[in-house]
């Protein structure tokens, strides 16, 4: 598991950098006029490698919170928040990218977005609607004056 979390750490602080560099790109290829096609195909690709990365760590992250040290619980549902917080955000940036252009590459990201938003609740969990905790909210017309 910690291998796998190491390689995903370097391949994310790599994609970090890719991404910044990508939008670069796309702003020079428009004021220059040339080469924008390629550029803005990186402004989607990369942001698409963000959400897989994204997910798998979301993944890992599960998986480390329910098999891992109990007193690291906390850390890893964190983990889970911020993995599927950045699948969200980067499937955003592919569907701004790709503006109102139908794409299979869209269905992928944001596919990958609701599995690692997914694993920050599963069924019975504790907090989360039918499980042991604190349950759902009262309507306001329900609460106690």
């Amino acid at each position: 598991m910690h291998g796998r979390a190491e390689r995903l750490r370097l391949q994310s602080e790599e994609l970090i950098e890719q991404d910044s560099v990508a939008y670069l790109d796309y702003v020079e290829a428009v004021r220059s006029g040339h080469g924008v096609a390629g550029a803005q195909a990186r402004t989607i690709q990369i942001p698409l490698e963000i959400v897989r990365a994204a997910a798998e760590v979301a993944e890992l992250a599960e998986q480390s919170a329910s098999l891992g040290n109990p007193k690291l619980r906390a850390d890893a549902v964190v983990a889970v928040m911020l993995a599927a917080a950045a699948a969200e955000a980067a499937a955003y940036l592919v569907a701004v990218n790709l503006g109102e252009t139908a794409d299979v590459r869209l269905d992928e990201a944001r596919r990958l977005a609701r599995e690692a938003s997914a694993r920050l609740r599963p069924p019975g969990a504790r907090g989360s609607a039918g499980g042991p905790g604190r349950g759902r909210a009262r309507p306001a017309s329900s609460r106690r004056r």
